[in-house]
């Protein structure tokens, strides 16, 4: 599905933002409206048109909530966050360094916590010990009783505050608390406080749950896991070594998350790149990555939150993501979603189901012809929400 773009990752992004109006994070008009003015490819335009609409959309919100009026305030807040990480989707020359990725990100997170902090229910800033440190994190809670709660661990590129129009808004509505969190690779905790991706993702879960087991409003045998994008390799992962969580819920699949990467490029480089052949294989990469916007991005997010020194080093990093060998340990009842256009993990959630042999599984593949059929099921939120949800509330009911 191409959505006011040719350029195939400007479509999707452009997508992504605008879906999330379902919850209060974007109005279509102010979608079209920034667009319009954003070239194809054109990253430097598209951070300049998507910052100046959330910083207006930002001044709406705050002089409405100067005014003691907090609904208007709210929902433009809301909006801006989403603008904001929009904008700084594709600064990724020297994210490390870069003082537009810390303004925009902390803008982003500054609007979201001031519109959460306006809704009728619970919300918290909280602090996930793990190791050394701790991880950022979000409870959302229906009320002080124990509920159900899902446990959103986000992808390869997402935010902590994606996750309330990923599943919270969703959730809440039906009666599940969550409790989102920034892990290693992720969102404040990769940009603050610099902690790369690990793929031993369950020294970053199992931690969560051991925090969410401390809370009175989480019921402990009613804990569900929830990976988006990357999360659904990452989760598995963790559920493999971790079986405490009552259900898990993979959006999308990922079993090999290298085979993902290198299956969209010639079988040489992949050769060249498994051989270390780097003198050879840094050249092609490199011109992959000035031709196609998708590659360009998904490589120098990577070698940013993977924590490696270039192209090559990144691609070999990704071999360490996978399930095999640790799939059957899996056990929890598991809802594998699929999506039959995702340019991204063909193929993947298959494998991923046909390999969870001593867990309930069930794969749901999510269709074009229903607008659910693009990566996490982009722009069809109310469509995927109502599997995730129905699945889950006959599963861990």
């Amino acid at each position: 599905m191409m959505f006011l773009f040719e350029d195939e990752s400007f479509s999707f992004e452009a997508l992504r933002a605008a879906g999330f109006a379902n919850y209060g994070g974007a109005d279509l008009g102010e979608i079209l409206t920034t667009v319009r003015a954003i070239p194809e490819g054109d990253e430097a335009a598209w951070h300049r048109e998507w910052k100046a609409t959330a910083t207006r959309v930002e001044a709406l919100g705050r002089a409405s909530l100067a005014a003691g009026r907090e609904v208007s305030a709210r929902e433009a807040l809301l909006r801006a966050s989403n603008y904001f990480r929009t904008a700084e989707f594709y600064r990724r020359d020297d994210p490390k360094n870069d003082p537009e990725v810390a303004e925009l990100s902390e803008r982003s997170r500054d609007t979201f916590v001031t519109a959460a902090g306006l809704f009728d229910f619970g919300f918290e800033q909280i602090e996930i010990p793990y190791e050394d440190t701790t991880l950022p994190g979000y409870l959302y809670t229906v009320d002080d009783k124990p509920r159900p709660t899902v446990i959103y661990n986000s992808g390869y590129d997402s935010t902590l505050e994606e996750s309330y129009f990923a599943v919270a808004g969703a959730a809440l509505a039906r009666g599940h608390n969550v409790l989102a969190f920034d892990g290693p690779g992720q969102g404040a905790a990769l940009r603050k406080q610099g902690l790369v991706f690990r793929p031993d993702w369950e020294a970053v879960v199992t931690p969560v749950i051991d925090f969410a087991l401390t809370r009175p409003e989480v019921a402990p045998d009613r804990i569900a896991l929830f990976g988006y994008s990357l999360g659904g390799y990452l989760v598995a992962r963790a559920a493999a070594f971790d079986q405490r969580p009552a259900a898990i819920v993979l959006d999308d699949g990922i079993f090999d998350f290298y085979a993902a990467m290198t299956n969209s490029l010639p079988p040489f480089l992949t050769r060249w790149i498994e051989e270390s052949r780097d003198d050879a294989a840094i050249p092609v990469l490199a011109m992959l990555r000035a031709f196609n916007t998708q590659v360009r991005w998904a490589m120098r997010n990577g070698v940013w939150a993977m924590g490696v020194d270039n192209d090559a080093e990144l691609a070999r990093e990704f071999r360490r993501y996978t399930l095999d060998g640790v799939a059957d340990r899996i056990t929890s009842a598991t809802l594998v979603l699929d999506a039959e256009n995702d340019q991204f993990l063909k193929g993947q959630p298959e494998k991923v189901a046909a390999a969870l042999v001593n867990a309930p599984t069930t794969l749901v593949t999510l269709r074009e012809a229903e607008g659910a059929g693009e990566h996490c099921h982009m722009g069809a939120m109310s469509r995927a929400h109502q599997v995730i949800f129905d699945w889950l509330e006959s599963t861990v009911a």
